[in-house]
């Protein structure tokens, strides 16, 4: 049995292996926490060229914004979306609070 890690172990026209985050804080949790999560993700947005070199060795081949991949050179998030950056559920905006995953993160992330 072997387990690879690399977030394209095989070369090619696919999305590649990612680990996907889901992060929530009190205030996101209660009502009204959209707006919690929508500030959160506003704040990614101005660091997420420093932030990306957390987030695993190689995750360039894997973020090409093709195959629900999003770019690595642009910070995007969106309600439902599976091709952005970060992620807000459809469940989470019809509740209007929850969490939100950040689809950034590649399956070698340390």
């Amino acid at each position: 049995l072997e387990i690879n890690y690399d977030p394209k172990p095989i070369k090619g026209d696919w999305n590649g292996s990612g680990c996907h985050m889901n992060f929530s804080t009190k205030a996101m949790r209660e009502e009204g926490g959209l707006k919690a999560i929508k500030e959160a993700c506003e704040n990614l947005k101005k660091t997420f060229v420093d932030d990306v070199k957390f987030y695993g060795g190689d995750n360039n081949q894997r973020m090409t914004g093709a195959h629900e991949t999003s770019k690595l050179s642009e910070f995007t998030y969106g309600v439902g979306t599976r091709h952005t950056s970060c992620r807000i559920g459809n469940d989470v905006n019809a509740a209007g609070k929850g969490y939100f995953e950040d689809r950034r993160p590649a399956s070698n992330i340390d």
